[in-house]
């Protein structure tokens, strides 16, 4: 069984079908449909994703899946568009050579400016001044404030950190969400250095760092689903699961009639809290650890407008917005100029995608969609001049979506995961553990298939040789 009919239970579902020949495999989701985050519907007429929108493809788990599923001739890569950064009130391009934020070239930091001269000034003095010694995991804020200064936190890593955690630098992990960065803190004095080290060792022509599909990131789940050949039921809710003699049992439905499932081995890919709650009873360590993950609601409000609303058509991808600049839209996306197949579709209209809330805002986020939709029209009207009134719109909330990878993460997965490790059969998958996006999720599903697998077949030499 696996409980959870995101990418990460669907992933899981395809590798135990691969590897375990006549495994039989039934996914539960309590939602009425599969996918998790991953989403697409039409907006004005042209599917849009309203969710995730693409994924890595320098890691390959996601693009290799997407083709073992039937999509490999439907990847489509984003063009050459440049994304922005709002500062001021205005759009300034985002420095050429930045780690995640981290800046690594002096000169295209200072074309862009994004920082004041002070904040510039600050820079290059991580060169000089003494080693900060990390030697435990530390926030990303605590580190990079002390080398480079609060603005390059301010206006450069909170941002980005923002986009994929929808989180603070204050409390996010240096280690489990900037590793390259923490490698290299734990043996260069300098950050600005380290970052050169970072930026010298990617390939110059390491192609595309992101791929999306011509129909959306959201029709992924279906095909996976279609190519794990599993059994996929919707609206079941799991609501507790225990050992059984010969493995697990697993009640779902709701309370007045339940339905109990017997399974000789069960894959979680649930988000930790549900997660939590299913291992309270068996594994309670781990439930424990799991209740403390906290996660960040967001809501993406997408626009259609037509090509003449905007008296200049956008040529950047989109951009970012700092926390510190007090807007309650945190990044803005040029859907149909950062992937043209969108444009091909109807090249009179352009799409825009507003994503609003960080952690914290859950008040923001209480308004009703006519108030959101209101506040990504101003946006667009204030920012980019857009005039007028969009031929479509879509609010698509995302409650408790996104996990925090705060300071002591992976020391908190590992025991969570040393906590599971006692329980044959049983494996946890997911985006709460090393990584929110697409590929990470499929390699975490990759790996509890691979631990359920292993004691399926040790089970069954037990058997043959009993």
């Amino acid at each position: 069984m696996v409980v959870g009919g995101g990418i990460a239970g669907l992933a899981a579902a395809w590798h135990l079908r691969q590897g375990g020949g006549n495994v039989r495999v039934t996914v539960l989701d309590g939602a009425g449909r599969i996918g998790g985050k991953l989403q697409v519907s039409e907006v004005a007429g042209v599917a849009v994703d309203a969710g995730a929108e693409a994924m890595l493809v320098r890691r390959s788990e996601g693009r290799d899946l997407a083709r073992a599923a039937g999509l490999g001739e439907e990847l489509r890569h984003p063009g050459g568009a440049q994304a922005a950064l709002l500062v001021g009130g205005a759009l300034r391009p985002m420095p050429k050579g930045q780690v995640m934020g981290v800046p690594s070239d002096l000169a295209a930091l200072a074309r862009s400016g994004v920082l004041s001269l002070a904040g510039l000034a600050r820079v290059p003095l991580d060169q000089i001044m003494p080693a900060t010694l990390v030697t435990t995991d530390v926030s990303v804020a605590a580190y990079i404030r002390a080398r480079m200064g609060g603005e390059v936190v301010d206006r450069l890593i909170e941002p980005i950190l923002g986009g994929v955690y929808a989180g603070r630098a204050e409390a996010l992990s240096l280690d489990a969400t900037m590793p390259r960065i923490a490698a290299v803190a734990r043996s260069e004095r300098s950050l600005l250095a380290a970052a050169r080290k970072i930026t010298a060792e990617t390939p110059k022509d390491a192609g595309p760092v992101f791929a999306t599909l011509r129909g959306g990131m959201g029709s992924l789940p279906e095909a996976v689903a279609a190519a794990s050949g599993a059994e996929v039921r919707t609206g079941v809710m799991v609501r507790e699961l225990r050992r059984a003699e010969s493995g697990w049992r697993l009640v779902a439905g709701p309370v007045p009639d339940p339905e109990v499932i017997e399974a000789d081995a069960v894959v979680i890919a649930a988000p930790a809290p549900a997660a939590g709650r299913l291992l309270a009873e068996e594994v309670p360590k781990a439930a424990a650890e799991l209740a403390r993950i906290e996660y960040a609601s967001m809501a993406i409000v997408t626009l259609a407008y037509p090509r003449v609303a905007f008296p200049q058509a956008p040529t950047g991808s989109g951009y970012l917005v700092p926390p510190v600049e007090g807007r309650p839209v945190k990044a803005a996306t040029f859907s149909s100029v950062k992937w043209p197949h969108l444009a091909e579709a109807d090249p009179n209209l352009v799409v825009l995608r507003c994503s609003i809330g960080r952690l914290g805002e859950e008040a923001l986020l209480q308004r009703d969609d006519a108030e959101l939709v209101a506040l990504a029209m101003a946006e667009a009207a204030e920012i980019l001049g857009v005039r007028g009134l969009p031929l479509d719109s879509r609010v698509t909330r995302w409650g408790g979506s996104l996990p925090q990878y705060n300071v002591g993460h992976l020391d908190r997965v590992a025991r969570i995961r040393a906590a599971v490790a006692a329980q044959p059969g049983l494996a946890l998958c997911g985006a709460a553990y090393d990584g929110v996006g697409i590929p990470a999720c499929i390699a975490t599903a990759r790996t509890a298939a691979a631990r359920v697998l292993d004691h399926l077949a040790s089970r069954q030499s037990g058997s043959s040789v009993a």
